[in-house]
């Protein structure tokens, strides 16, 4: 983990660290939810999902670890081009390893945010075009046939207790998958008369079809307790 600024190594995570088995190693980029530094970094996000939010689980109950998520926020907002400067140095470290290892680089951007990327810095994916970006969102419009990303960046859309409208409008586009969370590790064959696959055997959502619920467990007291129908 030592070799990168502003990114969390994927091995440090239970399900990142997946990726290696799929021919991938992961990079994510956690920031400080919603407006937990004082930036809103969540616009989109609904009142289950804050509650919810696992900003907090695993390493991120440490107060070092939250004080670090909220230094990386604010750097982003306040001195863009040092942010610009560390990510770029991290990705190429990334690049470097993944070549040494013999796998393919693939960045979550928004570990624990729910930033447009390709609108905020869009040079991004031009630069690294050999890594596979990937990303959940509440943002339906970024997931329309119609909406343009980057070749090389995948969004999944995320379902809460208050945008089903929004669910359907995604799935009838076909574009991409929805990320259902459900309180059971037994899930449902079907949500919406979409097939459910399971979205926990890895991180890597790109590698999975469109037009599927991606089904991912309840994790952390808060989201295993919810209340709000944002886990259903």
């Amino acid at each position: 983990m030592g070799r990168y600024k502003l990114f969390t190594d994927g091995e440090a995570n239970p399900k990142t660290a997946l990726s290696t088995q799929y021919g991938y190693a992961s990079l994510i980029l956690h920031l400080a939810p919603a407006k937990s530094s004082g930036y809103e970094v969540c616009p989109h996000a609904s009142t289950g999902c804050r509650k919810a939010c696992l900003n907090r689980v695993g390493y991120g109950r440490y107060l070092n670890c939250q004080q670090a998520r909220i230094k990386r926020t604010k750097l982003w907002f306040e001195n863009r081009e040092q942010f610009k400067k560390l990510a770029i140095r991290d990705i190429q470290a990334h690049l470097r390893h993944c070549k040494r290892v013999g796998l393919k680089p693939a960045i979550r951007l928004n570990g624990t945010s729910d930033i447009a990327w390709e609108q905020a810095w869009p040079e991004l994916f031009t630069t690294f075009p050999s890594v596979q970006f990937y990303d959940y969102t509440k943002n339906p419009d970024r997931c329309m046939k119609s909406y343009r990303l980057p070749a090389n960046y995948h969004l999944v859309f995320s379902r809460t207790e208050d945008n089903q409208a929004s669910v359907k409008r995604v799935m009838r586009s076909g574009k991409t998958s929805v990320a259902v969370v459900f309180r059971t590790e037994e899930m449902p064959k079907k949500y919406n008369s979409c097939p459910v696959v399971y979205g926990d055997a890895h991180d890597l959502q790109f590698l999975h079809p469109s037009k599927v619920v991606l089904g991912l467990k309840a994790k952390g007291r808060t989201a295993k307790y919810d209340k709000t129908g944002f886990v259903v």
